[in-house]
């Protein structure tokens, strides 16, 4: 490909600036050299000239919280099957968790999972170290050289950091390097059995509920830790209206917190379980509709910064299963913008605002360069058909395992073209001849 690329007849969108309108993007050595809002600019002799047809052009979305398997458990994904999955969703930066075998507690495994992906990848994959050594809760991983190593963050995946001492220091000591932390926001304790929603619906299926309030008493406790430490804190995953008002009252309090909601969350509720559909069994549960609304509110109203895809592939062995046997988790990174999408399409949120909690807010939690539409930028870069029909067939998905929430279920929006560093890493079928 030429270095020079010129997206013309496109509908650009930069959350970051809140702009939105006709344009063109000059690309220029894979980052952004120009951007021309109305008419097409001039472009150099040697650019290679690609027609949008109109299609939203945005930021390339920006995945805070995927699983990957490797190393370790590369049966369920790998650093190239996650990133081609990523690549088909408009997905151009994801946040790795520290869950493998090895546990990225150490340097050597950051450096290792940096150079795989630099090898096997084509997308920016950013590791996230673990809180504490071997995900145990008990003794802290050095923080300051896994940063040096390239460690983006710090999450003891899906576990919570249980011991209140434990995790004071490590506020403290992310506090003095300047480092996120992350929490997983259930109190193992509470969440005990229980296999989903506590309520009426797990009730009548004989299933033992989680209470809202495993997620609150450990959201809680963390943000008065927060206030004693003065440390950057996201709250991985909120899923129900309690939560969002403790988060409001946080930010109202001027404490630098931050959270996140699993695309699931935001348009399915306990319902979708059905007749025991394990792809529906999930960390946090899908909580009630009322639960469902208050997210949503809390999207629209700036409490929720990001939305994320909670990429968890599980293989068949431990979803095929009886719902209690089942384990937590589901693939997500590819269907994250054409489920997400569906609250643009029934007027729950704008795309503006969906976009900036997919691109430009986690950007600057994670303090990237990223997730923008300026000159100089990364030309990570998103095309987006929001109006095309289809039906999720799991047959068609680049991840490893099949387990999708969403399988066989009609969405509306895909990405039709993704762009890193100006370089074409995935291209519609129906996109090439119009390309």
């Amino acid at each position: 490909m030429s270095a020079h690329v010129l997206l013309t007849n496109a509908h650009l969108c930069d959350p970051a600036s809140g702009r939105e309108g006709p344009g063109s993007i000059l690309i220029r050595d894979g980052r952004i050299g120009d951007v021309a809002w109305g008419p097409r600019p001039g472009a150099p002799e040697d650019c290679r000239t690609i027609d949008c047809g109109g299609h939203v052009l945005a930021p390339g979305l920006i995945d805070m919280r995927a699983f990957v398997g490797e190393p370790g458990a590369e049966h369920r994904e790998t650093l190239a099957s996650a990133s081609a999955a990523a690549a088909a969703g408009g997905v151009t930066t994801l946040v790795c968790m520290p869950d493998t075998n090895p546990v990225i507690d150490g340097p050597a495994i950051v450096d290792f999972v940096l150079r795989r992906a630099r090898d096997t990848a084509c997308v920016g994959v950013l590791p996230a170290a673990a809180i504490t050594k071997g995900l145990a809760g008990r003794e802290m991983t050095e923080f300051g050289l896994l940063q040096e190593a390239g460690a983006v963050a710090f999450t003891d995946g899906l576990r919570a950091v249980t011991n209140a001492q434990v995790m004071r220091r490590a506020l403290t000591y992310a506090r003095d390097f300047g480092a996120l932390v992350m929490q997983h926001v259930e109190e193992p304790d509470l969440v005990g059995e229980g296999v989903m929603n506590e309520g009426e619906l797990a009730s009548r299926l004989g299933l033992a509920g989680i209470p809202r309030e495993a997620e609150t008493v450990m959201l809680e406790r963390d943000i008065r830790l927060v206030r004693l430490t003065g440390a950057r804190y996201h709250a991985a995953m909120i899923s129900c209206a309690d939560s969002v008002e403790i988060v409001r009252r946080a930010k109202d309090a001027g404490l630098p917190v931050t959270c996140g909601v699993s695309v699931n969350n935001l348009v399915l509720n306990e319902g979708d379980i059905g007749h025991y559909r394990t792809f529906c069994r999930l960390s946090p549960p899908l909580r009630s509709e009322a639960d469902r609304h208050a997210v949503v509110a809390g999207l629209n109203a700036g409490v929720i910064d990001v939305v994320v895809s909670d990429h968890n592939p599980q293989d068949v062995e431990t979803k095929r299963l009886p719902f209690a046997e089942a384990a937590d988790g589901a693939l997500g990174i590819e269907t994250l913008l054409g489920a997400s999408l569906r609250l643009v399409h029934t007027g729950d949120v704008s795309l503006m605002r969906l976009l900036a909690a997919l691109t430009a807010n986690p950007a600057g939690i994670l303090g990237r360069a990223a997730g923008r539409l300026a000159v100089g930028a990364p030309a990570d870069l998103v095309l987006i058909d929001p109006d095309v029909p289809y039906v999720l067939d799991k047959r068609d998905l680049k991840s490893r395992s099949k387990n999708s929430p969403f399988d066989e279920g009609r969405l509306q929006g895909a990405a039709v073209l993704t762009m890193v560093g100006g370089r074409i890493v995935h291209r519609g079928p129906d996109f090439a001849a119009a390309a």
